[in-house]
C-alpha cells in the first residue's frame, strides 16, 4: 500500500466501512477528502510528503517510524502507547522522532512508551516505571531511575562494577 494509503485507514467512524452508506458515494465521497486532507496536513508534519505515493514497504525504518506514529494520529489520541520507537532507527533520525514525541507531549497528549535506550528516556520521560521479569522493580523521575540500585542491578547485574577477574 502506499503511504497515504496507509494514513488514510487510519481514520475512524469511515463511512465507506458500512456496506450500506459504501453504496451512496456522495455521502463518503466528501469525507474520504477530508481524511486525505487531514493525511497530508500529518505527511507535512512528519516530513514524509515526498513519499506521500510510494509504497510504505520501501521506507527506511526510520521513516516506517514516522508513518506509524502519523496514523496513530489520525485518531487524535489523547494518549498514545509507542513500543520502542527508537529502536533499529539510525541516529540522526532518533533526533527527528525525539521531537515528534516532545511535540505530541506540548500539544497536552500523554504518550506512555517502552524503551531501552536510556539516554532517549532520559530526555523525553517526566515519569518511568521500570519492570524486570514481568514485575515492577521501580518508578519515579528519570534522574532517580538512574541511580537506583535495584534497577542497577536488574540491568546491569549484581556485579556490575567489579573486573571480570575478582572471584564473586
Amino acid at each position: 500500500m502506499s503511504v497515504i494509503d496507509n494514513l488514510k485507514l487510519g481514520a475512524l467512524h469511515q463511512s465507506g466501512e458500512n456496506f450500506f452508506k459504501s453504496l451512496f458515494a456522495p455521502i463518503w465521497s466528501s469525507q474520504e477528502r477530508e481524511i486525505e486532507s487531514r493525511a497530508d496536513e500529518l505527511l507535512d508534519r512528519f516530513n514524509l510528503s515526498h513519499m506521500r505515493d510510494e509504497f510504505a514497504g520501501t521506507m527506511s525504518g526510520g521513516q516506517r517510524k514516522l508513518l506509524e506514529m502519523a496514523r496513530a494520529l489520525m485518531t487524535d489520541p489523547q494518549i498514545l502507547m509507542l513500543d520502542e520507537p527508537m529502536a533499529g532507527v539510525n541516529p540522526a533520525l532518533t533526533q527527528s522522532l525525539l521531537g515528534h514525541v516532545k511535540s505530541l507531549r506540548d500539544e497536552g497528549r500523554t504518550v506512555i512508551f517502552v524503551e531501552h535506550n536510556m539516554d532517549v528516556v532520559r530526555d523525553i520521560s517526566d515519569w518511568v516505571v521500570v519492570m524486570a521479569e514481568g514485575a515492577i522493580i521501580a518508578e519515579g523521575t528519570p534522574d532517580h531511575i538512574r541511580s537506583n540500585q535495584v534497577v542497577i542491578n536488574a540491568y546491569l547485574g549484581v556485579h556490575h562494577d567489579r573486573e571480570l577477574s575478582q572471584d564473586v
